[in-house]
Protein backbone atom coordinates (compact mmCIF):
# COMPACT_ATOMS: atom_id res chain seq x y z
CA UNK A 1 0.00 0.00 0.00
CA UNK A 2 1.15 3.50 -0.64
CA UNK A 3 1.97 5.75 2.31
CA UNK A 4 -1.10 7.37 3.88
CA UNK A 5 -0.67 11.16 3.77
CA UNK A 6 -0.93 12.80 7.22
CA UNK A 7 -2.17 9.69 9.09
CA UNK A 8 -3.21 11.70 12.16
CA UNK A 9 -5.64 13.94 10.22
CA UNK A 10 -9.31 13.30 10.83
CA UNK A 11 -11.26 11.93 7.88
CA UNK A 12 -14.22 13.39 6.05
CA UNK A 13 -17.44 11.67 5.03
CA UNK A 14 -16.16 11.61 1.42
CA UNK A 15 -12.98 9.79 2.48
CA UNK A 16 -15.07 7.31 4.48
CA UNK A 17 -17.33 6.72 1.44
CA UNK A 18 -14.25 6.24 -0.72
CA UNK A 19 -12.99 3.55 1.68
CA UNK A 20 -16.37 1.77 1.73
CA UNK A 21 -16.48 1.80 -2.07
CA UNK A 22 -12.94 0.39 -2.31
CA UNK A 23 -13.85 -2.32 0.22
CA UNK A 24 -16.91 -3.22 -1.87
CA UNK A 25 -14.65 -3.65 -4.89
CA UNK A 26 -12.44 -6.07 -2.95
CA UNK A 27 -15.48 -8.09 -1.88
CA UNK A 28 -16.77 -8.20 -5.46
CA UNK A 29 -13.36 -9.41 -6.61
CA UNK A 30 -13.47 -12.19 -3.99
CA UNK A 31 -10.51 -10.94 -1.96
CA UNK A 32 -12.63 -10.71 1.20
CA UNK A 33 -15.80 -12.54 2.15
CA UNK A 34 -19.07 -11.07 3.37
CA UNK A 35 -18.21 -11.48 7.06
CA UNK A 36 -14.87 -9.72 6.66
CA UNK A 37 -16.60 -7.02 4.60
CA UNK A 38 -19.01 -6.48 7.50
CA UNK A 39 -16.21 -6.31 10.06
CA UNK A 40 -14.06 -3.95 8.01
CA UNK A 41 -16.96 -1.70 7.00
CA UNK A 42 -17.92 -1.35 10.67
CA UNK A 43 -14.32 -0.30 11.42
CA UNK A 44 -14.42 2.15 8.50
CA UNK A 45 -17.55 3.81 9.84
CA UNK A 46 -15.94 4.06 13.30
CA UNK A 47 -12.57 5.33 12.00
CA UNK A 48 -11.59 8.87 12.87
CA UNK A 49 -8.17 9.32 11.23
CA UNK A 50 -6.56 8.58 7.87
CA UNK A 51 -4.17 6.19 9.60
CA UNK A 52 -7.06 4.09 10.93
CA UNK A 53 -8.51 3.83 7.41
CA UNK A 54 -5.14 3.00 5.89
CA UNK A 55 -4.63 0.08 8.32
CA UNK A 56 -7.70 -1.63 6.89
CA UNK A 57 -6.15 -1.78 3.41
CA UNK A 58 -2.55 -2.82 4.17
CA UNK A 59 -3.20 -6.41 3.01
CA UNK A 60 -5.24 -5.43 -0.07
CA UNK A 61 -4.13 -4.24 -3.51
CA UNK A 62 -5.59 -1.18 -5.26
CA UNK A 63 -8.22 0.30 -4.98
CA UNK A 64 -7.56 2.11 -1.72
CA UNK A 65 -9.37 5.08 -0.20
CA UNK A 66 -8.67 8.48 -1.73
CA UNK A 67 -7.56 11.16 0.74
CA UNK A 68 -7.74 14.92 0.47
CA UNK A 69 -9.65 17.22 -1.84
CA UNK A 70 -9.80 14.52 -4.54
CA UNK A 71 -11.78 12.19 -2.28
CA UNK A 72 -15.05 11.53 -3.99
CA UNK A 73 -17.04 8.32 -3.91
CA UNK A 74 -13.87 6.63 -5.27
CA UNK A 75 -11.46 6.85 -8.17
CA UNK A 76 -13.34 4.93 -10.85
CA UNK A 77 -12.75 3.97 -14.43
CA UNK A 78 -15.19 5.50 -16.92
CA UNK A 79 -17.63 2.53 -16.96
CA UNK A 80 -17.47 1.56 -13.28
CA UNK A 81 -20.69 0.52 -11.55
CA UNK A 82 -22.27 2.78 -8.91
CA UNK A 83 -20.97 2.36 -5.35
CA UNK A 84 -22.57 -0.36 -3.24
CA UNK A 85 -25.10 0.97 -0.76
CA UNK A 86 -24.20 0.50 2.89
CA UNK A 87 -27.07 -0.60 5.14
CA UNK A 88 -27.85 1.90 7.85
CA UNK A 89 -28.32 0.76 11.44
CA UNK A 90 -31.92 0.33 12.52
CA UNK A 91 -33.50 3.25 14.29
CA UNK A 92 -33.78 2.72 18.02
CA UNK A 93 -37.58 2.62 17.72
CA UNK A 94 -37.36 -0.32 15.30
CA UNK A 95 -35.18 -2.31 17.70
CA UNK A 96 -37.44 -1.48 20.62
CA UNK A 97 -40.48 -2.57 18.63
CA UNK A 98 -38.94 -6.03 18.12
CA UNK A 99 -38.14 -6.53 21.81
CA UNK A 100 -40.93 -7.84 24.01
CA UNK A 101 -41.92 -5.80 27.04
CA UNK A 102 -40.76 -7.36 30.29
CA UNK A 103 -42.68 -7.00 33.50
CA UNK A 104 -41.01 -5.48 36.56
CA UNK A 105 -40.57 -8.97 38.01
CA UNK A 106 -38.87 -10.24 34.87
CA UNK A 107 -36.51 -7.27 34.81
CA UNK A 108 -35.70 -7.73 38.52
CA UNK A 109 -34.94 -11.44 38.16
CA UNK A 110 -32.96 -10.88 34.95
CA UNK A 111 -30.86 -8.28 36.76
CA UNK A 112 -30.41 -10.42 39.87
CA UNK A 113 -29.37 -13.67 38.18
CA UNK A 114 -25.85 -12.56 37.13
CA UNK A 115 -25.32 -10.71 40.42
CA UNK A 116 -26.25 -13.76 42.48
CA UNK A 117 -23.95 -15.96 40.38
CA UNK A 118 -21.05 -13.54 40.89
CA UNK A 119 -21.73 -13.29 44.62
CA UNK A 120 -21.91 -17.07 45.00
CA UNK A 121 -18.66 -17.61 43.12
CA UNK A 122 -16.93 -14.87 45.14
CA UNK A 123 -18.15 -16.36 48.44
CA UNK A 124 -16.92 -19.83 47.46
CA UNK A 125 -13.58 -18.51 46.15
CA UNK A 126 -12.83 -16.51 49.32
CA UNK A 127 -13.83 -19.38 51.58
CA UNK A 128 -16.54 -17.30 53.25
CA UNK A 129 -19.21 -19.86 52.30
CA UNK A 130 -19.11 -23.51 51.38
CA UNK A 131 -20.01 -25.04 48.05
CA UNK A 132 -23.76 -25.38 48.87
CA UNK A 133 -24.13 -21.60 48.30
CA UNK A 134 -24.01 -22.37 44.56
CA UNK A 135 -27.61 -23.57 44.86
CA UNK A 136 -28.85 -19.97 45.34
CA UNK A 137 -28.10 -18.80 41.75
CA UNK A 138 -29.21 -22.16 40.37
CA UNK A 139 -32.55 -21.81 42.19
CA UNK A 140 -33.02 -18.20 41.05
CA UNK A 141 -32.32 -19.18 37.44
CA UNK A 142 -34.75 -22.10 37.71
CA UNK A 143 -37.47 -19.84 39.14
CA UNK A 144 -36.97 -17.34 36.31
CA UNK A 145 -37.20 -20.08 33.71
CA UNK A 146 -40.26 -21.61 35.36
CA UNK A 147 -42.10 -18.29 35.48
CA UNK A 148 -41.12 -16.80 32.11
CA UNK A 149 -39.75 -19.61 29.97
CA UNK A 150 -36.26 -20.65 29.01
CA UNK A 151 -35.61 -17.67 26.76
CA UNK A 152 -35.98 -14.91 29.33
CA UNK A 153 -32.26 -14.65 30.09
CA UNK A 154 -31.20 -15.37 26.50
CA UNK A 155 -33.43 -12.84 24.74
CA UNK A 156 -30.66 -10.32 24.05
CA UNK A 157 -28.29 -13.06 22.89
CA UNK A 158 -30.80 -14.43 20.37
CA UNK A 159 -31.81 -10.94 19.29
CA UNK A 160 -28.14 -10.15 18.59
CA UNK A 161 -27.78 -13.28 16.44
CA UNK A 162 -30.99 -12.51 14.55
CA UNK A 163 -29.78 -8.96 13.85
CA UNK A 164 -26.37 -10.28 12.72
CA UNK A 165 -28.05 -12.84 10.43
CA UNK A 166 -30.24 -10.12 8.89
CA UNK A 167 -27.23 -7.86 8.23
CA UNK A 168 -25.29 -10.75 6.68
CA UNK A 169 -28.23 -11.49 4.36
CA UNK A 170 -28.43 -7.80 3.40
CA UNK A 171 -24.71 -7.73 2.59
CA UNK A 172 -25.01 -10.90 0.52
CA UNK A 173 -27.92 -9.46 -1.42
CA UNK A 174 -25.98 -6.23 -2.03
CA UNK A 175 -22.91 -8.20 -3.11
CA UNK A 176 -24.96 -10.32 -5.53
CA UNK A 177 -26.66 -7.23 -6.96
CA UNK A 178 -23.28 -5.50 -7.30
CA UNK A 179 -21.82 -8.51 -9.13
CA UNK A 180 -24.87 -8.73 -11.39
CA UNK A 181 -24.54 -5.04 -12.22
CA UNK A 182 -20.85 -5.45 -13.01
CA UNK A 183 -21.63 -8.34 -15.39
CA UNK A 184 -24.24 -6.20 -17.15
CA UNK A 185 -21.79 -3.32 -17.52
CA UNK A 186 -19.19 -5.49 -19.22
Amino acid sequence: MTEVPSPQLRISDQERESALHALGEHMSAGRIDIDEFGERSARITAAKTRGELGELFTDLPVPHPVFGAGATAAPEPAAAPPPMPVPQPAASGEVAARQPEWSAGQRAVAALVPLVWIAAIALIATGTAGWPVIFAPIALTAVGRALWGKGFEHHDHHHHHDRHRERREEFRAMRDEHRRQRRLDR
